[in-house]
This record gives structure tokens, C-alpha cells and sequence, in this order.
């Protein structure tokens, strides 16, 4: 079985026009990264888990907040490598402030076969990007969530 994340694209409305907050993988590999690196906030299902549930828990461990709905199911999205993205989408209300991030860390050996064990950041930082900018930011694989959300968006204009 396919290995499944669950996230939520977390929107705001700014001169009428929805931003999209987006996150950037910390540790060494995505240090020099940016377009084509961010994501939305995310992470694994755990076993029997409610996925919306691992959605609102994993965004709260990666950005240091909780977030509350009401909260509208965008779709299942296949990345690259095989796995699974369930996606939500929710109006950040009130607004996430970018500078306030908190994220889990986890351990590396840094630099390789080094022996050493060091510690890194899930998310390095957090932005807010117009849909346009998103679209240049955003995981290749996670496109097509930018699309959905801007297709709904459009029909219910």
C-alpha cells in the first residue's frame, strides 16, 4: 500500500486575491532550494488515524499552530515517488503570522558518514504567496492542489 500524507492548503484573502501559505523542508538538502522546493504543510497518516485529524496535527507540528476549519476536501493527489496527498483546504482565520514559526525537529548525520548526528528544523520557514508566486515555489508533484483550489475558487465566483 502506497505510503499516504495528509495536509491542508491554508489560505488568505489579501486586497481581495487569496495567498497561499506554503512551507520550506528544513536540513541541509533544501538549504539552497526555493523554487520548486515549498509544499503545503503536511506529513504521514499514522495507522487507523482519521486523516483530516493527521492533517490539523501534522500543520501544527511543522508551523507551531493549530488551525480550525471549517475545513473543504480538495483530493488525493499521487506524488512522483508513489505516495499519497490528501488535501484540505481551510481559510487561515485570523491570519498565521510567518514570523512566529515553531516546527518539530529531526535528526540527520550531517554531513554524511560523518558520524555525527545533528538536528534540523521540519520547516525552515513559512511564507504567504500569491497564487501565482505558489505555483513557481510550490513541489512539482503538488501543482495540481494549486489547481483544484483555484478551479473550485473560480466556479464559486
Amino acid at each position: 500500500m502506497p505510503r499516504r500524507s495528509a495536509g491542508l492548503l491554508i489560505f488568505r484573502y489579501s486586497e481581495g486575491e487569496p495567498e497561499i501559505l506554503l512551507v520550506h523542508p528544513g536540513g541541509p538538502f533544501w538549504a539552497r532550494k526555493d523554487e520548486g522546493a515549498w509544499s503545503v504543510p503536511k506529513g504521514m497518516v499514522e495507522e487507523g488515524e482519521d486523516e483530516l485529524a493527521a492533517a490539523i496535527r501534522e500543520t501544527a507540528e511543522e508551523i507551531g499552530e493549530t488551525v480550525e476549519g471549517p475545513f473543504q476536501w480538495l483530493g488525493e493527489y499521487r506524488q512522483p515517488g508513489g505516495k499519497k496527498v490528501l488535501v484540505w483546504s481551510v481559510e487561515a482565520n485570523p491570519p498565521i503570522d510567518q514570523s512566529r514559526i515553531v516546527s518539530n525537529m529531526f535528526s540527520l548525520e550531517w554531513p554524511p558518514h560523518s558520524g555525527r548526528l545533528q538536528q534540523f528544523p521540519e520547516v525552515d520557514r513559512i511564507a504567504w504567496f500569491r497564487l501565482d508566486q505558489a505555483r513557481q515555489k510550490i513541489l512539482k508533484g503538488q501543482a495540481p492542489i494549486l489547481d483544484d483550489f483555484s478551479g473550485r475558487r473560480n466556479r464559486s465566483a
